[in-house]
């Protein structure tokens, strides 16, 4: 068994209400780590409010149940890890606030102890496209022309909010003299150019390079930076016809889990990654091999 030496250490987690977050909150907790989950409950995205209550119990993967999934709170997380016998709190705030940023590190300490790992998990996403008449996208939520206000509610929090993570981060483990620190940022295989959701690909482009502008910077002080890119990844939004399509065309014959990434964040951020740092790994079951 892996010793992965992340026995009592602090991590902050951005978007850790359900998914890929949640996922890596319990993984990293059941290491030991004492964990914050920062999230934000989002607005219903290309459903009415009607059809959301018609189908609001359903488990079929799909609009409704993604929505439900991005509208719950963290409660259910932190008690889990608890139950287990981990430490874990949740704050709700939103990370396009640049206060909230500052804010998360402070209650971290005062719970916790000081940040010893980040994973900005965390993200903004709505589907824009450079098409006049955009129409549907082929998972069925809605396109819309990109606008000044699209782009920039993907870029506060995909990329300026990381940068500022991470700043907060280095800041407070230098002042506290630390030798040891992990960043994982997630983004996303559509980060090289994503037709359909433009301005959420190219967010995630400049958090690939912010992360590894960091890792270059915060090397000497013992902090390894690394990115976790996923493939398509079942948070409840592949419809049961796309599982099949992209179950096809993935040389492991299956849709991602949240559980497939937060084994590999834990991993990036054991002392058996120690000597990975500024890079880029593509957690998709072959889907896209760089």
């Amino acid at each position: 068994m892996l010793q992965t030496g992340l026995q009592g250490k602090v991590a902050l987690i951005t978007g850790g209400n359900h998914g890929i977050g949640a996922a890596t909150a319990r993984a990293l907790a059941a290491e030991g780590c004492h964990v914050l989950i920062n999230y934000l409950r989002l607005p219903l995205q290309g459903i009415t409010e009607n059809d959301y209550l018609a189908q609001i119990q359903t488990e079929t993967p799909g609009i409704a149940l993604y929505n439900r999934k991005r509208r719950a709170d963290a409660a259910n997380v932190v008690q889990e890890i608890r139950t287990q016998g981990g430490k874990a709190d949740a704050i709700e705030a939103d990370l396009a606030d640049p206060a909230t940023i500052p804010m998360l590190f402070e209650e971290a300490e005062k719970r916790f102890g000081t940040v010893d790992i980040l994973v900005n998990n965390a993200d903004h996403c709505e589907q824009d496209t450079f098409l006049a008449q955009p129409g549907l996208a082929a998972d069925g939520f809605p396109n819309a022309t990109i606008t000044a206000a699209l782009h920039d509610s993907h870029f506060a929090v995909n990329s300026r909010a990381v940068a500022l993570l991470m700043a907060e981060f280095a800041s407070r483990h230098i002042a506290a003299r630390k030798q040891w620190g992990r960043i994982i940022n997630i983004s996303t295989d559509g980060a090289p150019g994503f037709a359909g959701e433009v301005s959420y690909g190219a967010s995630k482009a400049a958090l690939e390079s912010y992360s590894r502008a960091a890792a270059q910077e915060l090397g000497p002080y013992g902090i390894t930076v690394n990115i976790v890119s996923p493939g398509p990844i079942q948070t409840g939004w592949i419809s049961p016809q796309q599982v099949a399509e992209i179950s096809r065309v993935t040389p492991l014959r299956r849709v991602g889990q949240p559980d497939d990434i937060a084994d590999v964040i834990v991993f990036l951020a054991s002392e058996q990654a120690r000597w990975l740092t500024g890079q880029l790994l593509s957690v998709s079951g072959g889907l896209r091999m760089p």
